[in-house]
């Protein structure tokens, strides 16, 4: 089997179900981010600052293929042959969460992205994350879109903040916080 078709060579690509679409409708945006960011999750399980999460960042990319698989599916397509996503998979995402709060120093200040390339990689991934999110939603304006995979996207934006914090623990470097600059007040 070749790779290449020949058939999206128009700026057109098919959903599961046969409907074609522009590669410049939501949709497609909507799960492009998605991979782009299951990309970013794989460099971030490459990271040997990550060597005991990487099962845990696995199953992270595992339940992304689950949801784009949801997002390039016609929506009759989505209950008959497709994985499913659970709220198993936030509660995960929470429980890690919450140990890694239990590991890390209260939280006092903003935090900018930096500090050491792997928490670097963890901030893109997590902004690319909330911008998955935020086309997924868009596309729910207009389309069918799963709860939970909002919901899903919301949580682990969240879980990607707090390892990059454990991250930044686990190298013994310190958390660069934001310091505004505030008027009359240099």
């Amino acid at each position: 089997m070749k790779i290449y078709t020949k058939t999206g060579d128009k700026g057109t690509t098919s959903l599961i179900g046969g409907t074609r679409l522009s590669k410049a409708h939501i949709r497609i945006d909507a799960y492009g981010t998605v991979d782009e960011l299951n990309s970013y999750i794989g460099l971030l399980r490459d990271q040997p600052v990550n060597e005991n999460r990487r099962d845990l960042l696995k199953e992270i990319q595992d339940r992304l293929f689950t949801i784009g698989s949801h997002l390039a599916s016609e929506s009759d397509q989505t209950r008959r042959i497709l994985p499913d996503l659970r709220d198993e998979d936030l509660v995960l995402l929470e429980k890690e969460m919450d140990l890694i709060t239990s590991k890390t120093p209260t939280l006092r200040a903003f935090v900018l992205p930096g500090g050491h390339q792997s928490v670097s990689f963890g901030h893109i991934a997590r902004t690319v994350c909330r911008r998955a999110e935020r086309t997924v939603i868009a596309l729910g304006q207009d389309e069918e879109v799963e709860e939970i995979v909002i919901r899903y996207l919301n949580r682990l934006s969240d879980y990607l903040f707090m390892l990059c914090r454990a991250m930044t623990y686990e190298l013994e470097i310190e958390e660069v916080t934001w310091k505004p600059r505030v008027p009359g007040r240099e």
